[in-house]
């Protein structure tokens, strides 16, 4: 399982992506997430895919890592597509039973929708591959900032957030560890069904949660040893700054996000 989620980790690899700013990152893939909630049209889904596709390419990122990265969500989406195809009205019936309808209005509505969740995952995991951990605090930080005069915490959320991101794969490697140890007791998971799965799966949550507790504590000890405090007027080693090839992927980026936006309301 620890190989098949990969969502968190940070890839180390020579591309342009991988030069930007954290800062250009981040609100470069929130507006394109925000893009990708409002397409509607096969068009504008075709114009998404493939810009998608595209900055996968450029991020130098072997494909099979992003595969990785869809493979635990990979029922969370075909859920999606059957529960809008066989719930959604409409008026091409193409089979029905009790309370399932399977439309042709609903099968189309359940492709969009999967294919939004690939995309929007996809984006995620351009974002955490292409950025370190620390880097990504440090960004989110900064654009944050302002907010730092209402009194809100900037520094610990964008702490808690880049935390929350970092301990993913540590989760799943601390679960595969709890696996191999049942295994090793002569419980077999993988050997059986998806229903003797599931209720296998429940008795490890308990050693998971006490585990996960523990290097919490582990992990706070540490921050205070450091005296990292509540983080406010803290330096950092290395000082973000915007280059020409920020500004330009910026501009690209929002000129595909306007033109799909103004795309959305106006011919859609």
């Amino acid at each position: 399982m620890s190989e098949a989620i990969i969502l968190g980790q940070y890839i180390e690899k020579e591309s342009i992506l991988h030069r930007l700013d954290p800062r250009t990152k981040l609100v470069s893939m929130i507006s394109i997430m925000v893009w990708f909630v409002v397409i509607q049209s096969v068009m504008e889904y075709v114009l998404a895919t493939v810009f998608t596709f595209f900055l996968l390419f450029i991020s130098n990122v072997s494909i099979r890592y992003y595969w990785k990265s869809l493979r635990p969500i990979l029922f969370i989406i075909l859920f999606t597509a059957m529960y809008n195809a066989f719930l959604t009205k409409g008026e091409v019936v193409l089979w029905e039973w009790s309370v399932f309808h399977l439309t042709q209005e609903g099968i189309h509505q359940g492709i969009r929708f999967a294919w939004r969740i690939v995309l929007l995952i996809l984006m995620a995991s351009i974002l955490t591959f292409t950025t370190k951990p620390l880097s990504l605090t440090a960004g989110l930080e900064r654009l944050l900032k302002p907010l730092s005069r209402f009194g809100i915490p900037i520094e610990q959320f964008s702490l808690m957030v880049t935390i929350a991101i970092r301990f993913i794969p540590t989760i799943v490697s601390e679960f595969d560890r709890i696996v191999l140890a049942q295994k090793a007791r002569g419980i077999d998971v993988k050997e059986r069904s998806l229903i003797q799965r599931m209720f296998l799966y429940i008795p490890m949550l308990i050693p998971l949660l006490f585990s996960l507790i523990q290097r919490a504590e582990t992990l706070a000890e540490a921050i205070d040893s450091r005296v990292y405090g509540k983080g406010k007027n803290r330096t950092s080693y290395r000082s973000l700054q915007l280059s020409a090839a920020d500004y330009r992927g910026l501009t690209i980026v929002h000129l595909f996000v306007v033109t799909g936006v103004f795309w959305s309301i106006y011919f859609v």
